[in-house]
């Protein structure tokens, strides 16, 4: 009897656990049994690993095999562990020695002819092997962009199971893949601000919200640029952090919607849901939970066109990601933990027609259908919304004249200063931007002069904000703050920030 141990991982939401692959070879009838509470992809993969080692040139013993994953009480999922388990009985069968595993992990696919195909959680397999004081990680070669940002690790990339067995007996050696630095090289966008005409207030509103990371809300009737204007956002975020990237990625590679030539990534997701979408797709879930649009949107945007049509259950679900920056999804076994930190946009009309209290439309809606329309969206999903901005019809004028319009690029400069000032600001906190600023640290960042006080009173007064709608308006007043390079809130400040807490929605 032989037994022999190997190291690959789990996925746990978006990190990465250790599991390890031990085989069990003794006498009886020939056969091949996974145990470890394994999917029926993993118990797949005794099929797919006694192809691929044949075809490898590679010896199968015709006994009775047993490969355990442990620990035992932890679900395994996926094919990753494909190559760990062949590499297992290898070792087992006497082919490859011990003591070239004990700094190592393994993870990859294999096809039946011991070609190796990329899989998902590359990176965060990557992190787990720095984590947990590992040296080397062995994965396929579509997988090497991804990874290769990570340093600290020796990574390992092969094509075949072949070129892992060889480099593991010591005859050809597998090259260590460079370390890659994160590209710093500005990006081009489809949709930028100076492609939008008028709207200024609306391009004003865009600023303050990718500053700060505020939720948005853009109200008007049908072709007046909402839509337009959310998609010109990304270009003007500031590109990720290493450590916000690295987040963003892995995620993304979790979900499996990472391409393989993306490597890391540098800008920030931008998600637009259709208003069909489930709760599950939009929160995250299933019985291997996923993450949703809300985590694959996590520190970039979420756009929600056409608000009213989603159904009233499905956004309910968002209150909670949006308060708390995750998202919790609770199961008998364990509860996942996915991040969903994001900027909330989203569009309406301001009735089913579109054209209600519009100049130049004629709006054939009853008030019943206007009140029914906008009760399809709850009080506290609106309270929400740090900004709601009107978009109306853009005067012909406007549209018409060939101005030079301000870009992108020079917005993007500005927002860039602003977010630099908030992480200075926070840099020894557990939050980035002003939308998170918790109600406990209010008075340390959210100091107001004696003018400003007073019209913030009477506005509370008046408006009856709400707790959360104080909050919130002192948070966007932080931010046009750090427009101006202001350190005190003043009444201006105050005063914008609260226009935009003004709805008749």
């Amino acid at each position: 009897m032989k037994s022999n141990t190997i190291t690959t991982v789990t996925l746990f939401g978006i990190e990465a656990m250790p599991v390890l692959v031990e085989t069990d070879i003794s006498y009886g009838l020939t056969a091949f049994h996974l145990v470890g509470l394994p999917d029926a992809s993993v118990k797949e993969a005794r099929d797919r690993i006694r192809a691929a080692i044949k075809n490898s040139r590679l010896p199968f013993p015709r006994t009775r095999i047993t490969t355990n994953l442990a620990p035992a009480n932890t679900k395994k999922q996926g094919a990753l562990y494909d190559l760990p388990i062949a590499l297992s009985i290898l070792l087992a069968e006497g082919e490859i020695t011990q003591d070239v595993f004990s700094d190592a992990v393994f993870i990859g696919e294999l096809a039946l002819d011991g070609t190796l195909r990329p899989i998902s959680g590359a990176l965060a397999a990557a992190l787990m092997v720095k984590r947990e004081g590992k040296k080397d990680l062995f994965l396929p070669k579509e997988n090497e962009a991804e990874v290769n940002c990570v340093p600290g690790i020796n990574i390992y990339s092969a094509s075949t199971l072949h070129e892992v067995v060889e480099h593991l007996k010591g005859l050809h050696q597998l090259s260590v893949c460079p370390l890659c630095t994160p590209s710093t090289k500005e990006s081009t966008y489809s949709i930028e601000l100076q492609h939008i005409k008028g709207q200024e207030q609306a391009k004003r509103g865009l600023e303050i919200a990718a500053s700060g990371g505020h939720n948005l809300l853009l109200k008007g009737p049908p072709g007046t640029g909402k839509t337009l204007l959310a998609r010109a956002l990304p270009s003007i975020l500031p590109t990720l952090s290493y450590e916000e990237s690295l987040e963003v990625t892995s995620i993304a590679s979790v979900a499996g919607i990472l391409k393989r030539e993306d490597g890391l990534l540098s800008l920030r997701p931008f998600r637009d849901p259709h208003h069909s979408s489930s709760a599950i797709s939009l929160v995250g879930g299933g019985t291997w939970p996923k993450p949703g649009e809300v985590s694959l949107a996590h520190r970039g945007v979420l756009f929600l066109d056409e608000l009213p049509e989603f159904s009233r259950h499905v956004l309910e679900h968002l209150r909670q990601p949006l308060e708390d920056g995750e998202v919790t999804i609770s199961r008998i076994a364990s509860t996942v933990r996915f991040p969903a930190s994001f900027l909330l946009v989203a569009a309406m009309n301001p009735c089913p027609c579109g054209y209600y209290q519009d100049p130049k439309h004629e709006c054939t809606c009853s008030q019943s259908m206007i009140n029914r329309y906008k009760k399809r969206i709850s009080g506290p999903l609106l309270d929400r919304f740090d900004l709601i901005i009107d978009v109306p019809a853009i005067e012909t004028e406007k549209l018409l004249k060939q101005d030079t319009l301000e870009s992108s690029l020079e917005v993007r400069l500005r927002v860039k200063n602003a977010r630099e000032k908030q992480n200075e600001r926070y840099q020894n906190t557990s939050f980035l931007t002003n939308a998170e600023i918790p109600v406990s640290s209010f008075d340390t960042w959210c100091q107001i002069d004696r003018e400003g006080k007073q019209l913030l009173e009477q506005a509370l007064r008046n408006q009856h904000l709400s707790a959360r709608g104080y909050s919130r308006v002192c948070k966007v007043a932080r931010t046009i703050a750090d427009l101006e390079s202001a350190e005190q809130l003043s009444v201006s400040h105050i005063a914008e920030a609260l226009q935009y807490r003004l709805r008749d929605i």
